[in-house]
């Protein structure tokens, strides 16, 4: 897979105020992780998106194969009332490392566009 890195596009639909911007120094940690799912709604599906930009994002409106032309990579989409997102996903530290370590591999050359293990 080619380097996100390499064709940086801006990214405006972005749904979510709670972003992690993966190009700035330090910016990956649990705790930026934590915030980002605490910020999930738990009521509807959501996916862990993340821009060529670099910008990791939960979206609600676009999930699984819809509007996928400026991402570097996604995660499997998490369905509403599945525990992945919201306070007691923020809440639940294995799952926080699991996701940080997903961003980590995958960030910015990851295998596949569609990240479903981690």
């Amino acid at each position: 897979m080619a380097d996100c890195m390499a064709n940086l596009h801006p990214f405006f639909g972005m749904e979510a105020y709670v972003h992690i911007d993966l190009t700035q120094s330090g910016s990956l940690t649990l705790e930026a992780v934590r915030a980002l799912l605490a910020s999930g709604n738990p009521a509807v599906h959501n996916q862990l998106r993340v821009t060529r930009a670099g910008l990791a994002f939960l979206s609600t409106h676009a999930v699984g194969g819809m509007d996928v032309q400026d991402l570097c990579f996604r995660l499997e989409t998490w369905a509403a009332g599945s525990g992945y997102v919201g306070a007691a996903a923020a809440a639940d530290d294995l799952w926080v490392q699991q996701v940080h370590a997903a961003l980590q591999t995958h960030w910015p050359v990851p295998r596949s566009d569609y990240i479903d293990l981690y």
